[in-house]
C-alpha cells in the first residue's frame, strides 16, 4: 500500500541543469522587445509620421513624443539594459550540463 501524502505529484528534477541558457534567452528576449520595440520602432514611428501625423490603428502617431512615447522609450530603454545585465550575469555564471528535467545523465 502507498501513501499519497508522502509521494510527490510531480517527480523531482534535477539540479544540475545550465542556468546560463535561461539567462542568455531572457536578456536577448528583454533586449529585443526593449531597445528594438519600445525604443527604435518607436522613434521610428514618430520620425516618419510626417506633417499631419500617420495613423496605426486606431492610434494617431504625430511627430511629436507626447507622454505616452516618452514613457515607452524610458521604459524600453531600462528593459534594455536589464537585457544587458542578463547577459552579463549569463557570462559571469559557472557552466553546467544542459539538460531537460528528469534526464538521466
Amino acid at each position: 500500500m502507498t501513501d499519497i501524502s508522502e509521494t510527490p505529484a510531480v517527480p523531482p528534477t534535477d539540479p544540475g541543469g545550465d542556468e546560463r541558457l535561461g539567462l542568455q534567452i531572457a536578456g536577448l528576449l528583454l533586449m529585443v522587445l526593449g531597445f528594438g520595440v519600445g525604443t527604435l520602432a518607436n522613434l521610428a514611428a514618430h520620425m516618419l509620421a510626417g506633417p499631419g501625423g500617420s495613423s496605426v490603428g486606431p492610434w494617431t502617431v504625430h511627430t511629436a513624443l507626447g507622454p505616452f512615447a516618452w514613457a515607452l522609450l524610458l521604459l524600453g530603454f531600462f528593459t534594455g539594459l536589464i537585457g544587458i545585465a542578463f547577459l552579463v550575469l549569463a557570462r559571469d555564471a559557472p557552466k553546467g550540463p544542459v539538460v531537460l528535467p528528469g534526464y538521466p545523465y
